[in-house]
């Protein structure tokens, strides 16, 4: 019962996290004007990567709740969703978040925070 609230938790914060990434695209893209079209194209891709993979971890960690709470792959996925995010905010920790753009410096707490959830959900 832990475990899966725990998952529930990490999975929305996830899930929100993405969408903060998705929302604000366009206007966060035209904070780098002038561009060209082909890198405003590769911008725009690698925000909604971003938040299609957090999506995608996030659906996996619900999935895999609602299907096996408690069992041992439900516990390997929570591990493998929680390295997956770590390095998410390890890179943006070595990139992004060397800017003065506040959001940037959020994303690799906030990713920490949801994995430990995860590697705790997976020990529970």
């Amino acid at each position: 019962m832990i475990s899966a609230a725990l998952a529930y938790v990490a999975a929305a914060l996830t899930v929100l996290w993405g969408a903060a990434h998705a929302v604000p695209t366009l206007h966060v893209l035209s904070g780098f004007e002038p561009i060209t079209a082909d890198n405003r194209r590769v911008l725009l891709q690698e925000w909604l990567a971003e938040a299609f993979t957090m999506w995608g971890a996030a659906a996996l960690v619900i999935t895999m709740t609602v299907v096996a709470s408690g069992s041992l792959v439900t516990h390997w996925s929570y591990r493998v969703v929680a390295c997956l995010l770590l390095t998410l905010g390890a890179l943006t920790a070595l990139t992004g978040a060397r800017t003065e753009v506040l959001w940037f410096k959020v994303c690799p707490v906030l990713l920490g925070v949801v994995a430990a959830l995860l590697l705790a959900a997976s020990f529970v």
